[in-house]
């Protein structure tokens, strides 16, 4: 399938690594144009040469702390200045701390909504123009959570279940223009993300890390953890203009693991 990348000028938040990283490499593969963005310029460096060398498309990257606001019109601006364009922009972001709610100060809270959802919000406003020119797509980059939280992320579930909101919201708001909004959510993908999860659930169990994992893995239905690019071949058609009229939806990736509907 034609997923008509070619030539495409592509911004994936938080992309020096992780699901990020994967997203971005998907996207080069299909011929299109990347901007990467991540707090570590080392990092950034390697990865985009990592991508541009095995997919032969223009890999680019800027240093960018995604919860600031001056640093995502930053990357907006090397966005049009090294690609000339956005066509697709993939919003993500880390994962704020886990815990429950009765550990959360104000502090937190403040610090994970500006992290996980605002974000998304300022990183739209800021490539809106360009993506209402081009009929772009978003697509938000959320959790399985936004259809069954999880224990002990009480910041993640909140904000994440917004990005669902957000995402709903656009799509009927921006239809017009011919731009598509969805969510995406992954479930136990195996990131740097998820290993950080399991290891403190492997210590607060008492068990090691091996068995925590094994338990993990041992409530999906297909018996184990995604890989990144499985992931990210489905962000990468929600971006795609192969499609052309799935806009507004929720997506998991997580190997049958929710039961909800």
């Amino acid at each position: 399938m034609d997923l008509e990348l070619k030539g495409k000028a592509v911004v994936v938040l938080a992309s020096s690594k992780g699901l990020g990283k994967a997203s971005a490499r998907e996207f080069a593969l299909e011929g299109a144009k990347v901007m990467l963005c991540g707090r570590n310029q080392e990092v950034l460096e390697k990865a985009a040469k990592e991508i541009e060398t095995e997919s032969g498309s223009p890999v680019f990257w800027e240093v960018c702390e995604v919860s600031n606001q001056e640093d995502i019109e930053a990357l907006m601006e090397a966005a049009m200045d090294k690609m000339g364009r956005i066509d697709v922009l993939v919003n993500n972001a880390g994962g704020p701390p886990a815990g429950k709610f009765v550990d959360m100060k104000d502090n937190d809270w403040q610090q994970a909504f500006e992290l996980t959802l605002f974000s998304f919000v300022r990183a739209i406003r800021a490539a809106l123009p360009e993506l209402k020119k081009n009929e772009g797509r978003i697509v938000n980059i959320a959790s399985s959570s936004v259809k069954e939280p999880l224990d002990s992320l009480i910041l993640s579930n909140t904000f994440r279940m917004g990005i669902a909101g957000l995402s709903k919201s656009l799509a009927r708001e921006l239809a017009p223009d011919g731009v598509l909004v969805n969510t995406i959510g992954p479930g136990r993908i195996a990131t740097d993300r998820t290993k950080d999860l399991d290891e403190k659930r492997a210590e607060k169990n008492g068990v090691s890390f091996e068995k925590a994992r094994q338990e993990a893995e041992s409530m999906i239905p297909i018996g184990r953890y995604g890989a990144p690019e499985e992931f990210a071949k489905q962000v990468v058609f929600l971006g795609s203009f192969a499609n052309t009229y799935v806009t507004g939806q929720t997506l998991l990736v997580e190997g049958g693991l929710v039961k909800a509907y």
